[in-house]
């Protein structure tokens, strides 16, 4: 499955599934990281897209980040 075209928001602005090479594109952080902070309650879940992959929610994403960012301001 070629996911190139899934890691982006869709045209239209709704939410898409994101794959972990742009969640860590995003974020800054590394697999084990997300990882880490998804045990602790602290990251967005992932969802389970198929039977050995996962991906989360553009939007979910966007609105950690932007949370994140708003911290600090």
């Amino acid at each position: 499955m070629n996911t190139e075209n899934i890691t982006h928001q869709s045209s239209n602005g709704m939410p898409c599934i994101l794959r972990i090479a742009e969640v860590e594109k995003r974020t800054g952080y590394k697999r084990c990281y997300i990882y880490r902070l998804m045990k602790n309650n602290k990251f967005p879940r992932s969802y389970r897209i198929g039977d050995r992959a996962v991906g989360w929610s553009s939007h979910e994403i966007n609105a950690w980040v932007s949370e994140r960012i708003a911290q600090h301001n």
